[in-house]
C-alpha cells in the first residue's frame, strides 16, 4: 500500500481523540496504581519493595520492551495492535483481581498490562505521525495528555471504587472500563491509499519471490509424482500381491527417467536459491554490525552519554513519588479525612500543565532545551530531598505538584534528543534511551521499597532518590557546559547533524 500525504487534519484529529482516550484508558490505573499499593501491601503482607515490583514493571515493561512493540506496529498496523492490546490491558485487569499472591500479579498486572500499555502508546504515536506533519507537535502534545488526565482521575475513581466493591471488585470494573479501548482502535483507520499501485520492489526482494514461487511449484510436481505412484502400487498391491514390488521398481524407474531433467533443473535453482540466502544473511549480518558501529558512535558522544545516565537516575528516583507518595502520607501519620484531593491525583494534573508549558518554552528561540532540562532534574532532586521534612496533608500536596509539574519534562525530552544526536539518528538514539528509562522505572519504587524495609522509614530512601537525580542533572550539565566541549574539543569530534551546545545558542 503506498501511504498518502499526511493531511494535517480530517480524520487525524478523530486520530487525535480516539489516541487520547486510548492513553486515558490503559495508563490510567498503572500510573494511579499507588491507590492499589496500599490495598496489595495490606492483602498480601508483603515487604514494600516486594509489592512495589508490580506497579513498576507495569510502568516499565512496555519502554524495556519498546523495540518489539516498534515490530510489531510495523508489521501488523496500529489498528489491529491496538485491538489486540485493549485484550491484554482488560484482561490483565481482571485476572489480577483473582491475584492469590503477589507473585500472580507481577505476571497479570506487571507484564501483561505493561507490554498492553507499551503496544499501545506504540501503536497511538505511530497512527499519529502518520497523519500529521506540520502540526504532529500539536497533535502528539495532546494525546500525551491523555496519560496524565488518567492519573488524575483514576487516583480518585480507583479509591471511590475499593470503597464502595472492594479491591477486587475495582480491578473488574476497571477493567472493563479498559474494553473501551477496543471501539477506539477501531477508529485507527490507516493512512493508505487502496487505488494506487503497489511500490516496485526492490531486485534482492524480487529475486527471493521468485525462488519461493518456483520452490512451490516444484514442491507441487514432486507431490503429484509421490501421490501418482504411491496410488498406483497400492492398487497394483491389492490386485496382484506377488507383482507388487517388481511393478513398483518399474513404476520408479520409469518415473524417475521422465523426471530427470526436471530434477537437474530443480537442483540447479536450489543451489542458485542456497547462495542467495548466503549473499542475504552475510547483507543482514552487515546490517547487524552497521546498527552496532552506530550505536558505538553515539556513545562517543559526550552530551548522549551524559543524557544516557541522566535518564536512568532520573527515572530510579522520580517515578517512586508518583507510586508511593500515599503510603508516605500513610507513614506520616496523616489521615484520609484531611484529604481535599488525591495526591497522586495532584501529580496527574500537574504533570499535564508541566507537559504543556514546558513543550511551550521548548518552543522559544531563545531558550535552550537542554539547560531547561537540566533545571527540570535539579529541581527535582531539591524537591525529593524535601520530603522526608514534609509532615502535613499541605506540605505533601505542595511537593507533589511541583514533582508532578517536572515530570512533564517528558515533553522536551524528544527535543532534547534531536539537538543532541541529529534527526537521522533520532529514533536510534531514543529507543536507546527509552529502553534505560523503562529501566529506571521498573527499578526505581523496589529500591525505594527496599530501603523502606531495612530502615522502616522513607527519609533514606528519598535522600538515596534525590542523590540519583541531581547526580544525573550535574554530568548532564558538565557534558553541555560549553568550556567542557572546548577542552575536549567535542563540537570538531561530533557526528554529521549534531549541535554543541552554548550558553548563547538557542534550542
Amino acid at each position: 500500500m503506498v501511504f498518502r500525504k499526511p493531511p494535517d487534519g480530517g480524520w487525524g484529529w478523530v486520530i487525535v481523540l480516539v489516541s487520547f482516550f486510548t492513553q486515558f484508558l490503559c495508563y490510567g490505573s498503572p500510573l494511579a496504581v499507588g491507590v492499589l499499593y496500599l490495598e496489595w501491601l495490606d492483602a498480601f503482607g508483603e515487604g514494600k519493595g516486594k509489592t512495589a515490583w508490580v506497579g513498576s514493571l507495569a510502568n516499565g515493561i512496555g519502554l524495556l520492551a519498546s523495540p518489539v512493540c516498534s515490530i510489531c506496529v510495523s508489521s501488523f498496523g496500529a489498528r489491529p495492535v491496538a485491538i489486540f492490546s485493549g485484550f491484554m490491558v482488560a484482561g490483565g485487569l481482571m485476572m489480577s483481581s483473582f491475584a492469590p499472591n503477589i507473585y500472580f500479579l507481577y505476571v497479570s498486572y506487571g507484564i501483561v498490562v505493561g507490554l498492553g500499555c507499551g503496544l499501545l502508546y506504540t501503536a497511538t504515536v505511530t497512527i499519529t505521525c502518520q497523519y500529521f506533519d506540520k502540526r504532529r507537535g500539536l497533535a502528539l502534545g495532546l494525546i500525551s495528555t491523555g496519560s496524565s488526565v488518567g492519573l488524575f482521575i483514576y487516583a480518585a475513581l480507583q479509591r471511590e471504587l475499593i470503597e464502595l466493591y472492594g479491591l477486587d471488585g475495582c480491578l473488574l470494573i476497571v477493567g472493563a472500563l479498559s474494553l473501551n479501548i477496543l471501539a477506539c482502535g477501531s477508529l485507527m483507520r490507516p493512512l493508505e491509499s487502496s487505488g494506487s499501485p503497489p511500490p516496485e520492489k526492490p531486485c534482492v526482494d524480487k529475486v527471493a519471490d521468485q525462488y519461493f514461487v518456483y520452490h512451490e511449484k516444484e514442491k507441487t510436481v514432486e507431490e503429484n509424482i509421490s501421490i501418482l505412484e504411491k496410488g498406483y502400487i497400492d492398487e497394483k498391491c491389492v490386485n496382484n500381491m506377488p507383482d507388487c514390488k517388481q511393478d513398483s521398481i518399474l513404476n520408479k524407474n520409469v518415473l524417475s527417467s521422465i523426471n530427470v531433467n526436471e530434477k537437474d533443473t530443480y537442483k540447479k535453482k536450489v543451489v542458485e536459491q542456497t547462495n542467495f540466502c548466503k549473499q542475504l544473511a552475510k547483507r543482514k549480518w552487515q546490517l547487524y554490525l552497521t546498527y552496532w558501529k552506530e550505536t558505538m558512535v553515539l556513545f562517543k558522544n559526550k552530551v548522549f552519554s551524559a543524557l544516557f545516565v541522566a535518564i536512568l537516575l532520573f527515572d530510579i528516583g522520580g517515578f517512586p513519588p508518583s507510586l508511593l507518595m500515599e503510603d508516605v502520607a500513610r507513614s506520616a501519620n496523616i489521615i484520609e479525612d484531611d484529604y481535599y484531593m488525591p495526591l497522586i491525583s495532584i501529580i496527574g494534573i500537574m504533570t499535564t500543565v508541566g507537559k504543556l508549558i514546558l513543550g511551550i518554552l521548548a518552543d522559544f528561540k531563545w531558550v535552550n532545551t537542554l539547560y531547561l532540562y537540566v533545571t527540570t532534574l535539579l529541581m527535582t532532586g531539591v524537591a525529593l530531598f524535601a520530603i522526608p521534612f514534609a509532615k502535613s496533608y499541605l506540605t505533601l500536596a505542595m511537593l507533589s505538584g511541583i514533582l508532578g509539574f517536572l515530570t512533564g519534562n517528558w515533553s522536551i525530552f524528544p527535543y532534547v534528543t534531536t539537538k543532541t544526536v541529529g534527526i537521522e539518528k533520532l529514533t536510534h538514539a531514543y529507543g536507546i534511551l527509552m529502553f534505560f528509562a523503562g529501566l529506571g522505572n521498573s527499578l526505581g519504587p523496589p529500591i525505594v521499597g527496599w530501603f523502606y524495609d531495612w530502615t522502616q522509614e522513607y527519609n533514606t530512601a528519598f535522600y538515596f532518590s534525590g542523590f540519583c537525580v541531581l547526580l544525573g542533572g550535574f554530568l548532564l550539565l558538565l557534558a553541555a557546559l560549553p568550556c567542557w566541549n572546548a577542552c575536549t574539543n567535542q563540537s570538531s569530534k561530533l557526528p554529521p547533524n549534531t549541535y554543541s551546545y552554548k550558553v548563547a545558542s538557542s534550542a
